[in-house]
């Protein structure tokens, strides 16, 4: 049974940048592709970013593109999300999940932008 722990949340002002990163235990994801979501209260979880098994081909959301990266290390067994210009709006718990949240879900980790 994989664990998945979320961790680099915390509170920054707009315009700041945050790195989360997704650890796993129990079992090694490197064969396959992972995802970050988010969840803002009272909104239902949605798509960040995802990447290839590989790690060779990445996938956002128009709302992050082009100031999120995700990557991964698959001898570390980790997936980060390195959040840059962050926004008011990105405001929510943070998750990461094989894209077809085939894992048990994580507690996730809080990242607050403060206008």
């Amino acid at each position: 049974q994989v664990q998945l722990v979320e961790s680099g949340g915390g509170l920054v002002q707009a315009g700041g940048s945050l790195r989360l990163s997704c650890a796993a235990s129990g079992r090694t994801f490197s064969s396959y592709a992972m995802g970050w979501f988010r969840q803002a209260p009272g909104k239902e979880r949605e798509f960040v970013a995802a990447i290839s098994w590989s790690g060779g081909n990445t996938y956002y959301a128009d709302s992050v593109k082009g100031r999120f990266t995700i990557s991964r290390d698959t001898v570390k067994n980790e997936v980060y999300l390195q959040m840059n210009s962050l926004k008011p709006e990105d405001t929510a718990v943070y998750y990461c999940n094989r894209i077809d949240s085939g894992f048990r879900w994580g507690q996730g980790t809080q990242v607050t932008v403060s206008s």
